[in-house]
């Protein structure tokens, strides 16, 4: 299966910990993939660390989401600021990817041209 043809679902992900008596929550962004054994694996795409109050308010984005039934994308927002999470959602947060920044990127085109270049010489 070619890395393009997978399907891939990111999703914001919570972690607890406690250290020094308190209670942190550490977030990353991850993807689902399924590889070509048919498994689904999960791969953290970017670590976000501790997040405040006041940087979950800038962590709020809207996103094409895929609807089954109208087999069509809709612009939906993770959590709009007219309406509260709701009560059931576990390891929630409104998010505002506006507000991300990349620092210190890592070059992946090199990498991944080489692996590419590797796989098709055999």
């Amino acid at each position: 299966m070619e890395f393009w043809q997978s399907v891939q679902v990111m999703f914001l992900r919570s972690n607890h910990r406690k250290k020094d008596g308190k209670d942190h929550r550490y977030f990353s962004i991850v993807e689902n993939h399924r590889i070509a054994s048919n498994k689904t694996v999960q791969r953290t795409v970017l670590y976000l660390g501790e997040i405040n109050d006041q940087q979950r308010a800038a962590w709020q984005k809207t996103l094409p989401v895929f609807d089954e039934e109208q087999q069509d994308y809709e612009n939906l927002s993770l959590f709009p600021d007219d309406r509260e999470i709701p009560a059931d959602a576990v390891d929630s947060l409104q998010v505002k990817m506006s507000g991300l920044e990349l620092r210190r990127p890592r070059l992946f085109g090199s990498c991944w041209l080489a692996c590419e270049l590797w796989q098709q010489l055999g």
